[in-house]
């Protein structure tokens, strides 16, 4: 299957936005000082909140990887002629 440029742009630009979007999360939950991720406020006892919440993190990130990485190998297919 052939992607074309914006489709490809467009991927590569979700995968991106993706990456730093559930860094920033999973930096930001860590830092949690209401309470909700870690029990009694240090970080030796993780909640349920932050076991969910760091499950979706890595996988949303994963995911993201992956089809920027889509986005990236539809950008250098379009760039090399076909052969014919």
């Amino acid at each position: 299957m052939k992607l074309s440029r914006r489709t490809s742009w467009f991927l590569t630009a979700f995968g991106a936005w993706s990456m730093i979007i559930w860094v920033t999360f999973v930096k930001n939950l860590w830092k949690d000082s209401g309470g909700q991720a870690f029990t009694g406020g240090d970080h030796s006892q993780p909640t349920a909140f932050f076991w969910i919440h760091l499950t979706l993190a890595v996988t949303s990130f994963v995911l993201g990887v992956l089809v920027g990485l889509v986005g990236v190998r539809g950008l250098r297919a379009g760039r090399v002629p076909e052969a014919g």
